[in-house]
């Protein structure tokens, strides 16, 4: 979340971060927010005030009993003051409760790098790789999903309803396969940590990295015992360290987790949601770091890279995107998004979103580290990235590696890890 002390010593920088995010009513906001700030700095300066006057009289009365002397004005007057106290403490609280709660609502603030304005003013920063030609017309993946007998999506429809497309077969063994090959990538090579993750995870978990209170309605929520589905493996990744002071010599702190995750949105209705486009539950694999606040810009690129890795690894062709500032996450500060081109659909497809959430995270759910011993605690910053989602990584490669019979031959690379070289249509 935002630091309350830069809303208090720059209000104008605060409003105009904002409003380049495209909040409306930013001006309303801060003021709001300030106001609400100086009335809980003069009640609790009231009541230490206070305090110290009742320490101090408390001892006068101490010594009036002890000399024999009357001191029940003293008593009535203090009763008073105790009073006023309760009721200034309880004004605190109400605002710190107040200012929390608009804290929560407000996105992080852009880098400075970020192109201002929407989608539109999205920027490509590089691209990798050269789309393939074909001497035929390229099929979609759901075509080729049906012909190699792969792809169930009238049967994920009766078990679920739309958006939970069913794998079956070779399909589903090469989905496996990939998931496994990409965190032995970056568990071996990259250096990062495996871990296995709850995927039902409390309130003040997706508090912490920003899905809560903002994307409630687009989340599944188990109403019973209080939990929610996880969106992506960010989620518990980034709490794990919830409440901990991490030592300096232990950053940065790299982990690699695959997870399913579950998204109630899906996107617009009717818009790019054939297939495997656009989906409430799919698969990822999720790169977390975690580091120190002059570490993060390159750890950032580092993250970026090593996504990318991925792709080339597969010879899929793609692009990196730097998001402009209408179009960041909630929480980020700065995201490349790393977008495959799917020839069958021709389209480039988001296969990964690396982001930079500045301290933002951390502030919310209290990730710190200490860089030596005695020194005070600072906030961490954080950082994830796909690497990488499966439903489209699935999408490009059988639609670039498709030939003309329908059949799919994977790239070498894959061989070992899939246990097969081609996708065949059934009979063939």
């Amino acid at each position: 979340m935002i630091d309350i002390k830069r809303v208090r010593n720059a209000p104008e920088d605060v409003i105009r971060d904002l409003e380049r995010r495209g909040e409306a009513d930013a001006a309303a906001r801060v003021q709001g927010l300030t106001q609400t700030d100086q009335e809980r700095r003069e009640a609790l300066a009231r009541v230490n005030e206070l305090k110290a006057l009742r320490n101090e009289v408390s001892k006068a009365i101490g010594e009036a009993k002890r000399e024999g002397r009357d001191a029940e004005a003293d008593i009535v007057r203090m009763r008073e003051v105790g009073e006023e106290i309760t009721a200034l403490d309880e004004t605190v609280r109400d605002c710190e409760e107040r200012i929390g709660r608009v804290l929560l609502e407000l996105p992080n603030a852009a880098d400075p790098r970020v192109p201002e304005g929407g989608e539109e003013q999205n920027r490509v920063l590089r691209e990798w790789g050269e789309p393939p030609e074909f001497g035929f017309v390229p099929r979609p993946h759901w075509e080729l999903g049906e012909t190699l007998d792969i792809l169930d999506l009238p049967g994920g429809s009766r078990l679920s309803g739309s958006g939970f497309p069913v794998l079956k077969g070779p399909g589903a063994t090469l989905q496996r396969g990939l998931i496994n090959w990409m965190i032995d990538i970056h568990r071996a090579e990259n250096a990062y940590t495996e871990l296995r993750v709850p995927y039902l995870v409390t309130s003040e978990t997706l508090t912490g990295t920003g899905q809560l209170p903002k994307f409630a309605e687009e989340s599944y929520r188990t109403e019973r015992d209080g939990l929610w589905l996880i969106p992506t493996a960010e989620v518990p990744v980034t709490n794990l360290h919830s409440g901990d002071i991490l030592h300096g010599d232990r950053l940065p702190v790299k982990y690699v987790a695959y997870s399913p995750c579950f998204r109630r949105e899906a996107g617009a209705a009717g818009k790019d949601t054939r297939g495997l486009l656009r989906v409430h539950q799919f698969d990822k694999v999720e790169l977390v770091r975690m580091e120190r606040p002059e570490d993060s810009a390159e750890a950032l690129e580092e993250l970026t890279t090593e996504a990318g890795g991925i792709l080339e690894r597969l010879g899929l062709s793609y692009r990196v995107v730097l998001l402009a500032s209408g179009d960041l996450g909630f929480s980020a500060s700065l995201t490349y998004d790393i977008e495959v081109w799917a020839p069958g659909v021709g389209q480039w497809l988001e296969v990964s979103s690396c982001s930079t959430f500045t301290d933002f995270q951390a502030r919310r759910a209290g990730l710190r580290f200490r860089r030596a011993q005695g020194e005070k605690t600072e906030f961490l910053h954080t950082l994830n990235g796909s690497a990488l989602a499966l439903p489209r990584l699935m999408v490009a490669l059988l639609e670039t590696y498709q030939q003309e019979d329908g059949s799919v031959r994977l790239p070498e690379i894959l061989h070992d890890a899939v246990g097969f070289r081609e996708l065949s249509p059934p009979g063939a």
